[in-house]
């Protein structure tokens, strides 16, 4: 087992996801692509983490490396890796399904609720969640649910927050990986996403409250969600679920 984690900026690293790793002793490598790196031979790996960045999906003429990316995580796909994207990893997953990735009716900065669907609840990695919890957001774009996809998670501002593809692909709009550190550091990074604003409008001094008092849940949870999609055989949790 070897994990590929493929990060698109500096300051939107693997957080929780190197943690887990690191603690299940799993073995892994990380590739910065907006920086240069390389995508590696997909046979090297069992499972492939795609991670957030501040570009979009459709800007492949301004980031040539997303046109690579994308013919990368559609072989993942097909080829039944396990797969776990987030944010724009999740966008781009949903695009290399041939789902429509397209602005968001609200940008979404700050805590928001997400609540599981009924498939989101009967799902092994999000076993034991309760029904409606606060995760982290930082987006402006979203995408239609992948055609063959099970949606896990929803919101009444942004429909599709969460969900499966096969028995071991997962996209998370949202951060699960945040630890309170990285928070304050993105804060400081997209100062120019406060000027823009988010539905309802949250203030730094407000996010970094609402991150005191929620980053607890989402530590306790985030592990666990990165614990399973790391360290159990989802297959066999389907077959004997």
């Amino acid at each position: 087992m070897k994990v590929l984690i493929l990060m698109h900026v500096d300051q939107e690293g693997p957080g929780l996801i190197e943690d887990c790793s690191r603690e299940l002793a799993i073995p892994y490598e990380i590739r910065n692509l907006g920086a240069g790196a390389a995508l590696p031979k997909l046979d090297d790996f069992t499972h492939i983490v795609i991670l957030g960045g501040p570009m979009n999906v459709y800007e492949e003429d301004r980031y040539p490396f997303l046109g690579r990316e994308d013919l990368f995580i559609k072989e993942a796909l097909q080829r039944g890796k396990s797969v776990l994207g987030i944010c724009l990893g999740a966008q781009l997953m949903a695009k290399a399904l041939g789902a429509r990735v397209f602005r968001a009716p609200v940008k979404e900065i700050g805590w928001f609720e997400v609540s599981l669907t009924s498939q989101g609840l009967a799902d092994p990695l999000f076993a034991g969640f309760p029904k409606t919890f606060s995760v982290f957001q930082w987006h402006g774009d979203t995408f239609d649910l992948p055609k063959g996809a099970q949606l896990l998670a929803t919101s009444p501002a942004v429909l599709h927050q969460a969900f499966r593809y096969g028995e071991a692909a997962y996209g998370l709009q949202f951060h699960l990986e945040v630890t309170e550190g990285m928070v304050r550091q993105w804060m400081e990074g997209y100062e120019e996403e406060f000027a823009a604003g988010s539905v309802p409008p949250y203030t730094k001094d407000q996010i970094l409250k609402d991150t005191v008092g929620k980053m607890d849940f989402c530590l306790l949870w985030g592990r666990k969600f990165f614990r399973r999609f790391l360290g159990e055989d989802i297959s066999s949790s389907f077959r004997h679920g």
